[in-house]
């Protein structure tokens, strides 16, 4: 059954104030226990999740079920000032968002940077100081959206404070609603516009989102995540409800079941979804829609679910919900790190969700209520000076963070000292003196494909407007293409470009192994790498290439081979090197691919950092750093013209793989080397090449 209808005009008293209609806004004037339960059960979603991924897969839905009951409480707020001033204040607004949000938030960015600061390795810090300033500037979210398109930022811990990203959306949609509101105040009073006008603007406001959510969802799941244009409809959701409930309630028969099925949609979504649910989608819509009903269920007569909800602890935690937000991810990380473990057993579990509703429970009491209570922040000039001073405060310990990474990028590179792989052979790899770079640049020390724009990245399917290096009249056009892993070997190629007058074309796309096969991607298949490799076939051909130099992970995409098995995707992939691969040697153009280099641990920069002493300690067996088959291997053989080069020995010595060679750190990540190792293998790599092209038809390149 429908809601009421809504009048299609205002009616307006005799001191022109209009009214959005008799009932005033009913619903927004009472206390509503079950809404305190329901952010109590949205906390403990996220909560739980955090604490255990795969005790509740799908517990991030926690995030939405909050933006509903935010843009239910704030539209209600915002209502009930139209029907009572016939306008919005603006000041009074922002006054009220800093008095609520603000002192918590800042008391909490302000121990966790200083938590950070003797907690974190050096080698987190200065992101961490990033997102602490993004995160009192309310732009967290789009500094993690835009981390989420960095394909090679895929290893980057997080941070204490990436949970602010959910705030920085509210804070943004916040910009925007109340003017909404201001405007649809100006035409009740100008123009009779009614509530059903303003219900035709959030409506649209939720459809132009939702169709947003979900084309940018299937295109860019990651950074689609973080943005507020994807998640305005969730926030608009409970607005519209706010509007709707404010004109009368469905009857008591509705109410009963609908809170229920409320309930059990968004336990469902918790339990179903996991990380690999396209989200925040179509599928948002069943825990956000389950969070409405909830909500306009109110708290009918019967066994409804309200009761549930509006039990001594679910109120409790509804109390202390912002807090405990606020607090539990700093704790959780804080404890990962001190544990040196990357999961907490079930009595660290224990003492983390413990430590956090205490942390909650003591901020409510002694800063948010003190606040609220005394109201120590109720001018505009009073909320503006509390916000700036937080806002800066919190920058100066961010600069604090990010001032102490600075202190430890002073290492020059010296060629007598960093060997590289020229030290391999001798007494001792490393010696003991300075490593460059040092654990702090080393994750930056990439090729400059990346920073001129080369690597092309999961959405581009045309190389045409490909990337052209060294001779403009060459001895020689060697054309670059592959993953990543093929374009980690680009200074190497670069140097022997320089010595040999070649010309280096770049066509490497990152999770796009050479192959012909279909690939996977988050999301679903990676039709664009397919498509990419195909046209690189024919502008190799066209442009008449000397060779074809390729490498890729040895573990084919990143997201897998659609629903294979190792053994099987390894199999597909290599016969899907071989039939692209033929298409190139074909036409008299030889293909190189260089084996698969080891891998390290994912933190390795951190363990250098942490032990300057005995750098071996981040040393890994040749047995775990080396996959054990690389379909690149497979498919050199059964391709005439194609032929592999293994360098596995200039990165293991005997039995172990050093993170550090010759005074070179070796990883930028843990499985991408460092631009300063491999310029320092283009000789090794020269050489290998030339033996491998000497028993094909055309020899070795000039």
């Amino acid at each position: 059954m429908r809601p009421p209808a809504l009048p299609a005009q205002p009616s307006v008293p005799p001191g022109g104030r209009p009214s959005v209609g008799g009932a005033s806004a009913r619903a927004s004037t009472r206390f509503r226990p079950e809404v305190q339960g329901l952010r109590a059960l949205a906390v403990m979603l996220v909560l739980v999740y955090h604490l255990s991924p795969g005790l509740i897969p799908g517990g991030y839905v926690g995030v939405d079920v909050f933006f509903v009951i935010s843009g239910f409480l704030i539209t209600s707020l915002l209502l009930r000032e139209v029907e009572r001033n016939g306008r919005v204040s603006l000041s009074g607004f922002y006054v009220r968002r800093v008095r609520r949000l603000l002192p918590a938030a800042t008391v909490v960015l302000l121990v966790t940077g200083a938590v950070s600061l003797v907690v974190l390795p050096v080698t987190r810090l200065g992101d961490t100081a990033w997102q602490l300033a993004a995160s009192a500037f309310y732009v967290e979210n789009l500094y993690l959206a835009d981390q989420a398109l960095d394909y090679l930022a895929a290893e980057t811990p997080p941070s204490p404070v990436q949970h602010f990203w959910s705030l920085s959306v509210e804070e943004q949609f916040y910009l925007v609603w109340p003017l909404l509101f201001l405007l649809w105040g100006l035409a009740a009073r100008r123009w009779r516009a009614g509530t059903g006008t303003l219900v035709t603007v959030l409506a649209s406001v939720f459809v132009v989102s939702l169709v947003h959510s979900i084309l940018a969802t299937a295109s860019d799941a990651p950074s689609a995540y973080f943005m507020p244009f994807t998640r305005a409809w969730e926030l608009a959701t409970g607005g519209l409800l706010a509007v709707l409930m404010a004109r009368g309630s469905l009857p008591n028969a509705v109410r009963l079941p609908l809170g229920w099925i409320g309930l059990a949609a968004i336990v469902a979504s918790a339990l179903l979804y996991d990380s690999g649910t396209p989200f925040p989608g179509y599928t948002a819509l069943l825990p956000v829609l389950g969070s409405a009903a909830v909500i306009a269920a109110e708290r009918p007569s019967g066994p409804a679910a309200s009761r549930l909800l509006s039990t001594g602890p679910a109120r409790f935690l509804g109390d202390v919900s912002y807090a405990l937000y606020l607090w539990h991810w700093p704790i959780i990380i804080f404890a990962l790190v001190l544990l040196e473990r990357d999961s907490l057993g079930p009595l660290g579990m224990i003492v983390a969700a413990t430590l956090s509703i205490l942390s909650a429970w003591a901020t409510k009491v002694c800063v948010e209520d003190p606040v609220a209570r005394r109201g120590l922040i109720r001018t505009g000039r009073a909320a503006l000076l509390v916000a700036v001073t937080g806002m800066l405060t919190v920058a100066l310990v961010a600069a604090v963070a990010w001032f102490r990474t600075e202190r430890i990028r002073t290492v020059e590179f010296d060629p007598a000292v960093h060997l590289g792989p020229g030290a391999i052979g001798s007494s001792e790899v490393s010696s003991g003196a300075m490593i460059y770079p040092s654990p702090i640049d080393a994750e930056d020390d990439m090729p400059r494909t990346y920073d001129d724009g080369c690597q092309a990245g999961f959405d581009e399917d045309d190389p045409s407007d490909w990337c052209s290096y060294g001779s403009d009249d060459p001895e020689a056009t060697v054309v670059i293409t592959g993953d990543s892993h093929s374009a980690h070997w680009f200074p190497a190629l670069e140097e022997l470009a320089e010595q040999r007058d070649w010309r280096l074309v770049v066509f490497s796309k990152s999770a796009c192994a050479f192959t012909g096969v279909m690939v996977g991607k988050e999301g679903g298949d990676y039709e664009e790498c397919m498509d990419w490799n195909r046209a690189v076939v024919d502008e190799v051909v066209e442009m008449d290439a000397d060779l074809v130099f390729t490498s890729s992970s040895a573990k084919g995409s990143p997201y897998g081979l659609g629903d294979a098995g190792a053994e099987e995707s390894r199999q597909a992939m290599s016969e899907g090197m071989a039939e692209l691969w033929s298409e190139v040697t074909r036409e008299g153009i030889p293909v190189i691919a260089v084996r698969d280099t080891p891998r390290t641990e994912s933190n390795v920069l951190e363990c250098l950092a942490a032990n300057t002493e005995d750098l071996s300690t981040c040393d890994r067996s040749l047995e775990e750093a080396l996959e054990p088959e690389d379909p690149q291997k497979e498919a050199a053989e059964r391709v005439d013209g194609a032929e592999l080069v293994d360098l596995t020995d200039r990165f293991c010595v005997e039995d172990a793989c050093p993170a550090v060679v010759g005074n070179v750190v070796v990883y930028r990540d843990s499985h991408h080397i460092t631009r300063t190792y491999s310029r320092l293998l283009a000789d090794d790599l020269g050489e290998r090449m030339d033996e491998a092209l000497a028993g094909t038809p055309g020899g070795p390149l000039p």
